[in-house]
C-alpha cells in the first residue's frame, strides 16, 4: 500500500498507547507513514478534551489539517480520541472534511475504517464506553525505543466533580495480567528497558478482574522480565496505596522509588467540594508513612487551584500544605470549568486572573524546595539512564529513578565517553541548574 499515514497524538500518555497501538494495527495492513504534512495521504489526529487548552489544541489541530483535507493536499482525515468520543455530532456538523471519527473505546475499527473510506463509505465507529480494552495487540513504540508506557486500565469510577473522564472513557477496566505480561515481555525483546505504569489510576487495578487489588501481584510479575530494569508506576491515588504496595516497593529492586500522588488540594474544604477521598490530615500520613518506608523515595503530586468556592484562606492552606510537604516535584493546573460536570454548575466560580496568580504563588513556593532539593543532591552517587546527546559538547541528557519522561528534569552528564540512548550509568552529581542536576561518570571523576 502507498498511502502514507500522518499521525498526530495529542494529550496524555494514555491516549499514546493508544495511538501506538492504530499505529500497529495499520502497520500490519501495509501503511506506511510520515512525520512531514507534505507527503501525507491520510491524517489521523488522536484528540484529549480533559481541560479547555487540551481541547483548544485538539481543535485547532483539526481545523488546521482540514484545511489539507479542503484544498486536496490529502485524500482522508480521522479524528480519533477523547474529543471524537465527546463532540461527535459538533465535529460532524461544523468540520464536513472530517471523513470518519473513531471513539475511545474502538480504536481497533481504525483500519476498518481507512477500508470504508477507500471503498466511498462514511462511517464512524463506537462501541459501549465499558467495552474490554484492547489487548494483544502489536504496537508501534514512538518513546525512542527504551522506554515504553504500560497502559493496565481503562476508565475511572471515582467521579471527581470537575472531571469528565468516566463520560468518555467509562467505568474502571482493567486489563487482564496475563495480557500485561506477554505485552511486557513482546517490549522487553525490542529494547524496552523502562516499564511507566499507567491509567487513570494505577492502585485499584485487578479490583474489577479479581476481586482484590493486584498491582503488587503484577509488579512481582514484571520484575521478573528479562531485560527491563526500572518499572515505574503513576496515577497512584492516595488513599489506595497499602501496605502490600509499599512493602513491594522495598523488596522489587527494578522498581523505581517513585510514585505519582494526584492529590489536587490540601484544604478540607475544597478536597471535599472536588469530591476526593482524603483529608489533608490523611495525606500528610500517607506521604508520612512512605517516606518512612521508603526513604529515598520521590513523589511526585499534581494540584488544581482555583477551583470554585476557593477562598483566599484555601489558597493560603494550600500554600502552607506545599511548604509543609516539600514535594520533590510538583504541577499545578488551574481550574479548568468542564461541562457536564458537577463543579462546572457550582456558584463562586473563579476569575482566570485570580487563578493564575494563585498557580503562580504556588509554582514560586515549589521552585524554592525544588531549587534547594537539587542542590543538595551535590556530591551524590545515583544510576542514571542516557537519553540522547547534547549536540556539539561532550555532554549527554540522562534522567534518574526520580524523573518521569516529559514531566519532570533532566540530569547532564559531561563524559567524553561514547553512549548510546537507553544505557544505565553510574553518575556523581557535581552541581545543578535550577531543576537539573550536573553530573560526571563515577569512574571518570576527579575531585
Amino acid at each position: 500500500m502507498n498511502d502514507k499515514i500522518l499521525f498526530i497524538s495529542l494529550g496524555c500518555d494514555k491516549n499514546l498507547v493508544d495511538s501506538e497501538m492504530m499505529l500497529g494495527l495499520l502497520s500490519e495492513k501495509g501503511y506506511g507513514f510520515t512525520d512531514d504534512e507534505a507527503e501525507a495521504d491520510i491524517v489521523v489526529v488522536n484528540t484529549c478534551c480533559f481541560i479547555n487548552d487540551a481541547k483548544e489544541e485538539s481543535i485547532n489541530t483539526i481545523l488546521e489539517m482540514a484545511e489539507l483535507r479542503k484544498s486536496g493536499d490529502i485524500k482522508a482525515l480521522i479524528v480519533a480520541g477523547c474529543l471524537a468520543q465527546r463532540y461527535k455530532e459538533e465535529i460532524q456538523e461544523e468540520i464536513p472534511e472530517v471523513d470518519a471519527i473513531i471513539g475511545t473505546t474502538a480504536i481497533d475499527a481504525i483500519v476498518d475504517t481507512l477500508d470504508e473510506f477507500f471503498r466511498g463509505e462514511k462511517e464512524n465507529h463506537y462501541r459501549n464506553l465499558d467495552a474490554k480494552p484492547l489487548t494483544d495487540t502489536k504496537r508501534i513504540v514512538t518513546t525512542g525505543g527504551h522506554y515504553a508506557y504500560l497502559k493496565i486500565a481503562e476508565g475511572c469510577n471515582k467521579h471527581c466533580t470537575y472531571c469528565i473522564i468516566p463520560k468518555i472513557r467509562g467505568n474502571y477496566r482493567s486489563v487482564p495480567m496475563e495480557s500485561l505480561v506477554k505485552e511486557a515481555e513482546v517490549l522487553a525483546e525490542n529494547g524496552v528497558k523502562e516499564l511507566i505504569l499507567v491509567a487513570q489510576e494505577t492502585t485499584i487495578y485487578g479490583t474489577d478482574l479479581y476481586g482484590k487489588k493486584m498491582l503488587p501481584e503484577l509488579l512481582r510479575r514484571l520484575c521478573k522480565i528479562a531485560g527491563i530494569y526500572w518499572i515505574r508506576i503513576l496515577y497512584c491515588y492516595p488513599e489506595e496505596i497499602d501496605d502490600e504496595l509499599i512493602q513491594v516497593m522495598k523488596e522489587e529492586k527494578k522498581i523505581c522509588h517513585y510514585l505519582d500522588l494526584p492529590i489536587q488540594h490540601g484544604c478540607d474544604t475544597i478536597l471535599k467540594r472536588m469530591g476526593r477521598r482524603t483529608s489533608r490530615q490523611e495525606l500528610e500520613e500517607i506521604i508520612g508513612k512512605l517516606r518512612k518506608e521508603i526513604p529515598d523515595i520521590c513523589i511526585r503530586t499534581t494540584l488544581i487551584t482555583g477551583f470554585p468556592g476557593e477562598t483566599e484562606e484555601d489558597h493560603e492552606e494550600l500554600m502552607s500544605f506545599v511548604d509543609e510537604m516539600e514535594f520533590d516535584r510538583l504541577g499545578v493546573f488551574t481550574y479548568s470549568q468542564e461541562e457536564d460536570t458537577p463543579a462546572a454548575a457550582m456558584p463562586n466560580q473563579i476569575p482566570e486572573e485570580v487563578k493564575a496568580d494563585r498557580q503562580a504563588q504556588l509554582m514560586e513556593l515549589q521552585q524554592e524546595i525544588a531549587f534547594d532539593a537539587a542542590q543538595s543532591m551535590t556530591g551524590k552517587v545515583i544510576y542514571a539512564m542516557i537519553e540522547g546527546k547534547v549536540a556539539d559538547e561532550n555532554a549527554y541528557v540522562a534522567r534518574t529513578y526520580k524523573d518521569a519522561p516529559n514531566v519532570d528534569g533532566f540530569l547532564f552528564v559531561n563524559t567524553g565517553k561514547e553512549l548510546m540512548t537507553g544505557d544505565f550509568v553510574k553518575v556523581r552529581i557535581t552541581g545543578s541548574y535550577e531543576y537539573d542536576l550536573i553530573g560526571e561518570l563515577e569512574d571518570e571523576f576527579t575531585q
